[in-house]
């Protein structure tokens, strides 16, 4: 539930100071950050060495880790940041999507923050977190167009203003970092395994041919399923004739094809929707692959690209803080009865009533 306050009503503190909690998956992080730009710390702790021993996220064990570190995360952050507890604005947290039990930890230990300072609570969509990382490098122009493409998600997203979202394409099977997952393990590379495939598709000369999926003429969706199944096939092909597929080669295959759909879908969707700027956001915006194949079409296009720097495209608290001001600026604070949902609508959480933002 959200509540509406003016923002001269608010507590004393200095305006935007947002302390801010992800722990939608793996990784435990907290952030302070200034009026939605300003990054003043951006703890993160990573449970990846843990999980690639069971080639994945185990969701339980990530929530038990959430618990053992989110209050030292916490401490460290306001200490990073050279802040007291006190000179919070308010606290923002991931409510979704996400691991249900992995969000709960982020939201009770946000709750609780919240209530004992008595400063408001401000529940975030993660998707707007990963779109919203591009605005602490660089002023957003709108209208723009997002690309999100991560572990969980690929989605093509109209911004017409600020946090307004309109989902215009999406997956309709696996995610594109879900689909790069699948294929590592299938080629046997350790998990994560999208950098493995990114950096083997740089190393082959030729790829081994493999379908794009570009469904129907106007459709800005995705699918990825058939593309796995292809390279599975692939692979079995080549096992029962005794040959050998080179990993490398098979890598930049699948990675062509991946990217190819990819960036002429969000270039079309850009022109269509009279976009200023096109935006990556996402854990697969780590790929070196796709930021090149992105940046050479947009430059084509004289189309703005603003991709954020690595360290702002995995999952970590300074973009849950920076689409937290949206919030803030507009005035829409959540109840501390807030739940974590792990099927959270990006639609229905933008916000309801637009603040010009800063810059904008």
């Amino acid at each position: 539930m959200t509540t509406h306050t003016n923002k001269h009503e608010r507590t004393g503190a200095r305006p935007g100071l947002i302390l801010a909690v992800e722990t939608s998956c793996d990784e435990t992080s907290v952030a302070v950050v200034r009026d939605g730009t300003t990054i003043l710390s951006n703890v993160v702790s990573s449970q990846i060495d843990t999980h690639k021993r069971y080639g994945g996220v185990v969701p339980e064990i990530a929530s038990r880790k959430h618990v053992e570190s989110i209050t030292l995360m916490i401490d460290e952050a306001v200490r990073a940041a050279g802040i007291r507890l006190t000179d919070l604005s308010a606290v923002a947290v991931t409510q979704g999507p996400g691991l249900v039990g992995a969000l709960l930890v982020g939201v009770v230990a946000a709750k609780t923050l919240a209530c004992a300072l008595q400063i408001p609570l401000i529940g975030v969509h993660h998707i707007a977190g990963h779109i919203y990382a591009n605005r602490l490098v660089r002023e957003l122009d709108y209208p723009l167009v997002a690309l999100v493409v991560s572990g969980g998600h690929t989605e093509l997203v109209h911004v017409p203003s600020p946090g307004v979202f309109r989902i215009i394409g999406q997956t309709r099977d696996d995610a594109a970092g879900e689909a790069y997952d699948k294929v590592a393990r299938a080629m046997g590379l350790p998990y994560p395994g999208g950098p493995h495939v990114d950096r083997l598709a740089h190393q082959a000369d030729e790829p081994v041919p493999l379908p794009r999926a570009w469904l129907e003429p106007d459709s800005y969706d995705f699918s990825f399923s058939g593309l796995k199944s292809a390279v599975l096939n692939a692979l079995n092909q080549a096992k029962m004739r005794g040959d050998v597929l080179h990993p490398a080669s098979l890598s930049k295959g699948f990675q062509d094809s991946v990217v190819e759909v990819l960036v002429e879908k969000a270039i079309r969707a850009a022109r269509s929707f009279g976009a200023k700027q096109l935006l990556l956001a996402g854990g697969v915006a780590a790929n070196k692959g796709l930021r090149e194949a992105l940046s050479e079409r947009c430059g084509r296009e004289k189309l703005p690209l603003l991709v954020p720097p690595l360290s702002l495209c995995t999952d970590n608290a300074a973009m849950i803080a920076a689409a937290a001001f949206l919030k803030w600026e507009s005035g829409e604070l959540s109840q501390l009865d807030l739940k974590a949902e792990p099927v959270l609508s990006l639609e229905e959480w933008s916000v309801k009533t637009p603040a010009k933002l800063a810059g904008n």
